[in-house]
This record gives C-alpha cells, sequence and structure tokens, in this order.
C-alpha cells in the first residue's frame, strides 16, 4: 500500500492549510449556531404591573377588586392628584390608575351601570392585560348577581374570590424545544458545507497534482506496481481522506447537541451530510484533473466552496434569495443539501412521508456525484488518447 501512504504523506504536508479552513467552520458555525436561532421560552413567569388604585366606596366588592388586581399588580402608595397620576405615568412609576367611586358596590348589586375610571399609559399591553382582568371580576360578580337571589355584597365577594382562585393547568409542548435544536442543528450543517467542500478541494487536489506531474508518471511506470493497484489505492486515499473529513466535521455537532443527534433528524442530517461528501469528493477529483499548478488548487477551493456557499443558501437563507439565484443554484449539490438540511430542521414527527423529498434529493447529489466522477474519468481518457 505504498501509494496509499504516499497519499497522506502528501496530505500531512499540506494539513496547516486544511485545519485552517476547519478551524474558519468551527469558528463561523458555533457562533452563528448559537447566535442563529433564539431559543423558545417554555416557562412562563408572570409580570406584575405598577398601578395605583383609590377605593372611595369602601365596600366588600370593592376591596375584592382591589385584592384581585394586587395579586396582578403591585399597589403604589399615591396622592389622587391629577399631577401626581400623570407624573408617575410619565416616569413609569405606575402604569395604570384606577378610582372607584362612591355607590360602585350598590350600583353593581341592582343591575345598574357600575362606573370605574382608569388611567392608563395608552394602546399599552398593561392597560388591556389590566383591563381584562378588572372585567374579568366584574362580569363574575354579574353573572352570580344574575342567577343569586338574596345574595348579601359579603357573600357576592366570597364567592368572586373563590373563582379567581380557581386556575388552569398548563403544560408546554415540549416538541417546540426540539424543533429549535433541530432548527440550530440544521443551520450547524448548511454552514458546514463550505468548509468541508474547501477542505476536500485542497485534500484532493494537492495529492492528485503530485501524481499528475510527468516525472513521477515515468517512475511509477518501471515500478512493479500496475496501474490497476495504484488507481485503486489512490481511490481508497480519497474516499478515506473523505470519510476522515466528514467524521472530524461531526464531531463538534455530537458536542453540541448530544443525544439529539442520534435521534431520527440528527441521523438523517449526518447522512445528508454524508451523501453531499461523496459528491463533494466526485467534484475535487475533477477539479484536481483540471488544475495545473498549487496557485490554483487555493483559488479553485476558494472560488468554488464560497461561491456555491453564497448563491445556495449556506450564509444566506434560501427564502431571502431570488428565484433567478435559485435556479441557478440548483445546478449546484450545495443547494440540494442545503434545502436537505432545512426540511429536517423544520419537520415535526419524522415519517415516510416526510422522509420521501430529502430522500430525493439526496438521490440528486448522488447524481452530481456520478455526473463528476463521469466527466473526470472522460477527460483522462481523451488525455491518455492524446498522448499516445
Amino acid at each position: 500500500m505504498q501509494v496509499y501512504k504516499a497519499f497522506f504523506r502528501i496530505i500531512q504536508k499540506n494539513l496547516l492549510q486544511i485545519i485552517i479552513y476547519v478551524f474558519v467552520f468551527l469558528a463561523v458555525s458555533i457562533s452563528l449556531t448559537i447566535a442563529g436561532v433564539n431559543p423558545v421560552q417554555t416557562e412562563f413567569t408572570q409580570t406584575k404591573i405598577s398601578m395605583a388604585f383609590f377605593d372611595y366606596d369602601n365596600s366588600s366588592l370593592s376591596l375584592g377588586l382591589k385584592n384581585h388586581l394586587a395579586k396582578t399588580g403591585r399597589m403604589a402608595d399615591l396622592a389622587d392628584e391629577a399631577e401626581s397620576i400623570q407624573d408617575a405615568l410619565f416616569f413609569r412609576e405606575i402604569e395604570y390608575a384606577l378610582r372607584v367611586p362612591q355607590g360602585f358596590a350598590e350600583a353593581l348589586m341592582s343591575g345598574e351601570e357600575a362606573y370605574i375610571e382608569k388611567i392608563s399609559v395608552p394602546a399599552s399591553v398593561s392597560e388591556v392585560y389590566l383591563d381584562n382582568a378588572v372585567n374579568k371580576y366584574l362580569n363574575t360578580a354579574r353573572i352570580y348577581i344574575s342567577n343569586t337571589e338574596g345574595l348579601s355584597q359579603e357573600e357576592l365577594a366570597d364567592y368572586i374570590a373563590a373563582d379567581m382562585e380557581k386556575s388552569a393547568k398548563v403544560e408546554v409542548n415540549r416538541e417546540i424545544e426540539e424543533l429549535t435544536l433541530s432548527q440550530k442543528a440544521g443551520n450547524h450543517y448548511n454552514y458546514m458545507a463550505y468548509s468541508l467542500f474547501a477542505v476536500l478541494i485542497l485534500g484532493v487536489s494537492s495529492v492528485m497534482l503530485v501524481f499528475q506531474s510527468q516525472d513521477l508518471k515515468n517512475r511509477n511506470l518501471c515500478s512493479p506496481i500496475t496501474l490497476r493497484n495504484m488507481n485503486f489505492q489512490l481511490i481508497l486515499g480519497n474516499i478515506s481522506y473523505a470519510v476522515l473529513a466528514w467524521m472530524v466535521m461531526n464531531l463538534p455537532s455530537i458536542f453540541m447537541f448530544g443525544s439529539f443527534m442520534f435521534t431520527a433528524k440528527g441521523l438523517l442530517l449526518m447522512a445528508n451530510s454524508l451523501i453531499f461528501t461523496m459528491a463533494a469528493l466526485s467534484i475535487s477529483f475533477l477539479i484536481s484533473i483540471l488544475v495545473t499548478s498549487p496557485g490554483a488548487v487555493s483559488a479553485a477551493a476558494n472560488v468554488v466552496s464560497l461561491g456555491s456557499s453564497f448563491i445556495s443558501g449556506v450564509f444566506v437563507p434560501q427564502e431571502l434569495l431570488s428565484d433567478t439565484v435559485l435556479r441557478i443554484s440548483s445546478f449546484t449539490p450545495a443547494y440540494w443539501y442545503v434545502k436537505s438540511n432545512n426540511d429536517i430542521a423544520g419537520m415535526g414527527e419524522v415519517t415516510a412521508m416526510s422522509r420521501a423529498p430529502i430522500f430525493n434529493n439526496m438521490l440528486i447529489i448522488l447524481g452530481f456525484a456520478a455526473a463528476s466522477f463521469t466527466i473526470a474519468l472522460v477527460i483522462t481518457k481523451q488525455r491518455r488518447i492524446k498522448k499516445q
């Protein structure tokens, strides 16, 4: 396996340049993955709103209303003066002020219109929130008054207080957390396309450029290793290098997303990246045949990896790209790779129906791999015929 060993000796000499792309991927991917999707808040904490309550009725119902609002707001000690209230609202010392006039409870018990004066920050969330709390209390009182005879204010206040204590049990759907995690993982794998492409082009082209040297070819013809054996070892070296690069690129995702990577979605993301690796390897092999100098290798790595990444949705989401750009990018495997990642990240439950489009995209990516490899073989054969 002399050729196979020589393959990785050449890779070792170009290792520094390859490592740079790996670290660029890690830096960009980890930072953008963390910042790209905001985590969904699944815990609820009630916020208390500062308010002032002026009670001129001093009845059981007005006291009950005050106690009810005290659970959702903080009662501020404020003088009932127009200037003081306006200053407090302006400086946000309070956001809501309620004035209960004398005769409020009697009007409510008799079925008449019970007026309450309010002053608040206009069109604010706190205004709507406390308005709902007041209306809830008053509507509950009206229901009891309409359907119960001989009810005293004290009894009514007790009934309403008991009803206000009741609450529904709310359970947060944990699928939201999983969806957020899958979106982060999808972004991470999208960014992988750039570095994986560049790493494969640099490694494969650097090796093949050496083996395409005419002097080395003449020496190999004199060696006891057959041409078929030599080509087999080169193919094995390319595949081994591609799989090794794929494994290195996948290690950060296991550390970042943990057990999620071993779920159906995580395994689909890894499988999709492996299929893309095969396509990138074939394109890298084609490029290695076309380039003629080490400088051209670096140029090709930057142009192909960056160019395909920008138009296919790696750095700019596909939703923001124009139809023309998307049509052009559909002729690159990176487009279908990113499309599959987005579909995997956005799917709810993994079913046979939801997996079908992803497998179709994978087949298209494999088509790119087969086409690139076939073109490379045709070019190689044509060159041999010309030299003969």
